[in-house]
């Protein structure tokens, strides 16, 4: 699967992000996420998914913008139904998930992490979506992932400012469970990983499966009719000088 690795630990896997340009989110990422969930759920043997990254310092910095700037519109509408897809199959894990933030999770990464059922935050590393400094809206299925994660007097914050959180501010937010320190991270996201699946997996799934049942079924039932809205700012002729800067501000630190 490209730019994703199981990893089995006992009844825990691990579902790591192992991409180039630090996990920025491509169609090929999309698919292997798509595909790595599906194998998980369908796995008897599992008992819970610790969503990481193979980059010590950076979990998911978003969109790979160098990939997509070239896309049309039609090709940029596909890639926004699969990630969708990803999304949707991330938040309706029949198992729980605990994502290990261990470097900066900003805009698609934030959006990969918000779909555990517990964000653990290593100290220092910032979290937030910043499309709106980019210029376009968040899509729709983000925001009902928003709205059902996050402290409503946090949200104009998260999605109209586009600010990035740190450590107990992020907590305070609520887009973080808990903050860990950088020594014996990823041990602390097992352990906390390892209280959720030592519970009776039937109860689990039903009970995570009915929490989530009415914000799943938003997302998927308005998830195509909102995206022409993502897609108009992307396109804006705004948009698209700043994704070609910060395409130009990549390249030349390759």
């Amino acid at each position: 699967m490209s730019g994703v690795k199981i990893e089995r630990q006992g009844r825990l896997a691990v579902l790591r992000l192992d991409k180039a340009r630090g996990n920025a989110i491509d169609e090929p990422l999309v698919e292997a996420l798509i595909g790595a969930v599906a194998t998980l759920a369908s796995d008897p043997g599992v008992r819970g998914i610790l969503l990481a990254s193979a980059h010590p310092k950076l979990f998911c910095p978003g969109l790979d913008l160098v990939a997509l700037e070239e896309y049309d519109r039609p090709s940029m509408e596909r890639f926004m139904g699969s990630f969708a897809m990803a999304v949707w199959a991330l938040y309706g894990l029949p198992k729980p998930v605990v994502a290990a933030v261990s470097g900066a999770a900003v805009a698609g990464g934030c959006i990969l992490a918000l779909t555990a059922d517990h964000r653990v935050l290593k100290r220092g590393a910032p979290i937030g979506l910043n499309e709106v400094k980019l210029g376009v809206p968040l899509p729709w299925s983000v925001t009902c992932l928003l709205r059902a994660t996050v402290h409503p007097t946090a949200l104009a914050r998260i999605a109209l400012l586009g600010r990035n959180f740190t450590d107990e501010e992020a907590v305070a937010a609520g887009l973080a469970d808990e903050v860990a320190e950088p020594a014996g991270f990823e041990s602390s996201c097992l352990a906390r990983l390892e209280e959720y699946a030592e519970k009776d997996k039937a109860a689990i799934a039903s009970t995570k499966a009915w929490l989530r049942e009415g914000v799943l079924d938003g997302m998927m039932a308005h998830e195509a009719e909102r995206q022409a809205g993502f897609l108009d700012g992307w396109f804006s002729p705004e948009t698209r000088e700043r994704i070609r800067a910060t395409v130009e501000l990549l390249r030349s630190k390759v």
